[in-house]
């Protein structure tokens, strides 16, 4: 009896180490990797600057068994001028997603949050800019139904820019 009870305990301790290693974090090297990734891929443009657009946006995208990113969907934008950034960060993520075992191709819902760091007494002009951009910004949104299948949502990347910074490469 002592016997089947200790080959039952290693089993399930076997199958509880197998579960761990279908649930490794998705990218290579973890969350806080993926986040200082996206964090220095994401080149804000003048336009969002110039905007002083902040928002939100969430993305779904599939990662095949090399790590590459075969679809991207735009599920909802607070609006259009933050896409093409994120889309462009997530190009350069190619061969580092890691998809569980057994699978082709693997769906990840990744929610962006950017935003400017607002001087601490901000002028009455950057509240008017950033009221103008809030008025007339012009957002992506899913009216259909959203397929969520078997996606692994990821946690928020939140990217934070300077009002006085000068965009990467323009």
């Amino acid at each position: 009896m002592k016997k089947l009870i200790i080959t039952i305990c290693a089993a399930l301790f076997t199958l509880g180490a197998m579960a761990q290693q279908h649930l490794a974090f998705p990218f290579q090297g973890g969350k806080t990797v993926m986040t200082k990734f996206f964090k220095d891929s994401l080149q804000v443009s003048a336009d969002i600057i110039k905007k002083k657009a902040s928002g939100t946006a969430v993305f779904k995208f599939t990662a095949d068994g090399e790590g590459n990113i075969k679809k991207i969907i735009v599920y909802y934008a607070d609006d259009a001028s933050l896409v093409q950034p994120i889309i462009d960060a997530l190009r350069k993520s190619n061969k580092k997603w890691v998809i569980p075992d057994g699978e082709k191709m693997h769906d990840f819902i990744l929610p962006f949050s950017i935003s400017f760091l607002a001087p601490a007494t901000a002028p009455d002009k950057i509240q008017k800019e950033f009221y103008d951009y809030y008025t007339n910004r012009k957002p992506i949104m899913s009216f259909d139904q959203v397929p969520l299948d078997m996606a692994t949502l990821l946690p928020t990347v939140a990217v934070n820019y300077s009002l006085k910074q000068q965009p990467k490469g323009n």
